[in-house]
């Protein structure tokens, strides 16, 4: 039977948050940032084993205590210059099989709940290509002009928000990043095979943490599941 893996790049800077260490370590209702996030890997009964990809000269995951998720959780110092090199490194390194299901989540999404890991699982374990949770677009969407003005406005209908993680078999992403390391996702990547992933109904609260005012939203919900 194929078995199901977590897999957390989280090899970035995070500059945009503005601060001196990176962002996957700025605390967050009291823990890193990623710690929340490897927490919902690690209490999942589904998921065999979560693993961290790590900037080889990183010199603060060891500065916490991971201990409470030790069993489960595995460390990769292989982070490349870019999130899909350090996702490929992590799945040449990590201790899966070519068929089991690995998700690839964001570091700086901490939010991400029991209900969509078990939507995701459900909707995705029997199908051909794998998918991703999503959001259909809710608000109207301009295109900038490149000075800042309106070029024209884009139709919404049809359009869907990418959110992580993203789930596929192993062999299939290592196959689709060696064809597309330029993709921004891993659904991206296997587009350029030619497959089309599916669309699972996210949480809006899954949202990526990307500029300081995104901390005190991600606070709330954290403190509020608390």
């Amino acid at each position: 039977m194929t078995k199901l893996y977590a897999l957390v790049p989280a090899a970035g800077t995070g500059s945009r948050m503005g601060e001196g260490i990176p962002k996957q370590y700025r605390m967050l209702a009291g823990k890193p940032m990623i710690r929340h996030a490897l927490e919902a890997f690690c209490s999942h009964p589904a998921i065999e084993r979560a693993y961290v990809v790590l900037a080889e000269d990183d010199a603060h995951w060891g500065t916490f205590d991971w201990s409470p998720l030790s069993e489960k959780l595995a460390v990769l110092h292989c982070g490349g210059q870019t999130r899909a090199a350090s996702v490929y490194n992590g799945l040449e390194r990590m201790g899966a099989g070519d068929d089991d299901w690995v998700m690839v989540h964001d570091a700086a999404r901490p939010c991400i709940d029991r209900n969509s890991l078990d939507r995701l699982v459900t909707e995705l374990s029997d199908d051909e290509v794998g998918g991703l949770l999503a959001l259909p677009v809710a608000d109207t969407l301009k295109m900038d002009d490149g000075g800042r003005r309106v070029s024209r406005t884009v139709p919404r209908e049809g359009l869907w928000q990418a959110q992580t993680p993203q789930m596929f078999r192993k062999k299939r992403l290592l196959e689709a990043l060696r064809l597309a390391p330029d993709r921004t996702d891993e659904a991206g990547a296997v587009e350029a095979l030619g497959l089309c992933p599916k669309l699972v109904p996210g949480d809006p609260r899954n949202f990526k943490v990307t500029y300081p005012g995104d901390i005190a939203l991600a606070e709330t919900i954290l403190r509020e599941r608390e």
